[in-house]
């Protein structure tokens, strides 16, 4: 059998494209709280289940979340750029 990939050697964020949504920017986060952003309009898409008891941490932590999947964007299209 197939050993699964180690999601602590995955990096915390990725870059996703889909040819369907042309005009979308995916930025993936691989660690706790998983989850997909759309930057085109900050659309999050949580990839795991919370207790009602974290939804308060969440609703605080998700501001920096973004803030810091945008960052990762502008810097790979910096990187790009050069």
């Amino acid at each position: 059998m197939k050993e699964l990939i180690n999601t602590t050697e995955l990096p915390k964020f990725l870059l996703g494209d889909n040819t369907d949504f042309p005009d979308d920017i995916f930025v993936i986060h691989t660690q706790y709280p998983r989850f997909v952003i759309n930057l085109k309009d900050d659309n999050v898409e949580w990839l795991e289940e919370f207790e009602t008891s974290e939804k308060d941490d969440l609703e605080e932590a998700t501001p920096g979340l973004i803030q810091e999947a945008s960052e990762f964007y502008d810097r790979e299209m910096s990187r790009y750029d050069s």
